[in-house]
């Protein structure tokens, strides 16, 4: 099978000849290590042998973000946005949004070396600016801009799909507020976080149908249903705040005979079944214990047959064990993702490097990925 081929069928739960393998997003297509910018970790050298081995050996699953094309919106013109170094060489971008009762600002920083953004100060502090936030008119998203997505697939040939990326609203919600604030007012102050919540969905919607509707029959990736897990939220909230939501969402995806898998890190046994209630078709990384809360043998006998399956090899277990005490854990992820019978299993792992200098050892270990999934 071609790596394309397989992965189409791991998808729809068909016959494969050997599970597919993805690095997550280390997709070998958005690593660009020929590009100076100072803020490119992967332009050093160290980073060269992994991306050879990912582009030569997985199963490429290129992350795609899809732009909107829109005019000038009135939140353009309440908006205006800073940039500025330390004198680290840390970028530093400081928003402000101009409402009638107040300002609303948000602080984020950059570092050369950790490919990663620091939120130093969430947009949204508190109740009166939330509110202030809510007064603002919604406006037309615009169109879809999805000339990146259909380069990849042209650049990735047999050797891999695209997939579409959304944050949900819970995401989105967070990333406004701050976990303090988020889960204060998803517990105590239900009405308000609903009210925000529908007008991040009804936003997200409009988008969710017009990227559907362009490009038809793709695999997306729905992240942002972790902010609602143990334990930051009990297992009613996630029902009420990602269940009810994402399956707008997942429902929409499928009209245009597309797959829908939702990430979500930490303890998933007690909100599995509220995932499923989604009518998502995969979900990933599915951590291992004591990272999450169940093990992935059991999600696949209790799962498998509704689920692909992505995971679930630990980021630090890459990072941290040696080559020779991280191949069990590899051929345990395979034997437990592929036991019995079930729809497909992904072996990826949870996350991915965030710095500059990739140790050889990390390097190693997936290539260890790579050397035990073809022997087995």
């Amino acid at each position: 099978m071609t790596r394309k081929e397989r992965l189409t069928a791991t998808l729809k739960g068909q016959p494969v000849d050997r599970p597919a393998v993805s690095f997550y997003e280390l997709d070998g297509y958005n690593q660009d290590e020929t590009n100076p910018d100072p803020f490119n970790i992967f332009n050093h050298p160290s980073w060269q042998p992994l991306l050879d081995l990912i582009r030569k050996k997985t199963d490429q699953i290129v992350l795609c973000n899809i732009p909107f094309v829109h005019p000038p919106s009135d939140l353009d013109r309440r908006t205006r946005t800073t940039c500025w170094y330390d004198e680290k060489g840390s970028r530093h971008e400081e928003t402000e949004i101009q409402l009638e009762s107040c300002v609303l600002h948000s602080h984020t920083r950059r570092d050369m070396d950790i490919d990663t953004v620091w939120v130093l100060e969430h947009l949204i502090k508190d109740q009166t600016e939330l509110e202030a936030w809510l007064t603002l008119p919604e406006e037309d998203p615009g169109i879809p801009d999805c000339r990146m997505a259909l380069e990849a697939e042209r650049a990735l040939g047999d050797n891999g799909i695209v997939m579409i990326e959304i944050g949900d609203a819970v995401c989105a919600l967070a990333s406004l507020l701050g976990m303090e604030n988020f889960m204060i007012f998803a517990m105590t102050e239900q009405e308000l976080f609903e009210r925000a919540l529908d007008r991040l969905q009804r936003e997200l919607t409009a988008k969710t149908r017009r990227i559907a509707d362009h490009l038809p029959g793709r695999l997306w990736r729905i992240y942002g249903p972790e902010y609602a897990c143990a334990p930051y939220l009990p297992p009613a909230l996630y029902l009420k705040y990602v269940t009810e939501y994402d399956k707008v969402l997942v429902d929409i995806i499928h009209s245009t005979n597309g797959f829908a898998r939702l990430h979500q890190h930490g303890r998933q046994k007690d909100i599995l079944p509220y995932t499923l209630k989604t009518g998502c078709d995969g979900i990933d990384p599915i951590e291992p214990i004591p990272h999450g809360d169940i093990s992935l043998l059991d999600v696949r006998k209790d799962y498998g047959k509704d689920l692909v399956l992505f995971g679930n090899l630990e980021i630090r277990d890459i990072e941290q064990l040696s080559p020779e005490e991280f191949e069990p854990l590899v051929e345990k992820a395979i034997e437990e993702g592929t036991f019995g019978e079930g729809k497909g299993f992904v072996l990826m792992p949870s996350a991915c490097p965030l710095g500059r200098v990739l140790p050889e050892n990390t390097f190693n270990n997936y290539k260890k990925i790579i050397e035990v999934i073809e022997r087995l």
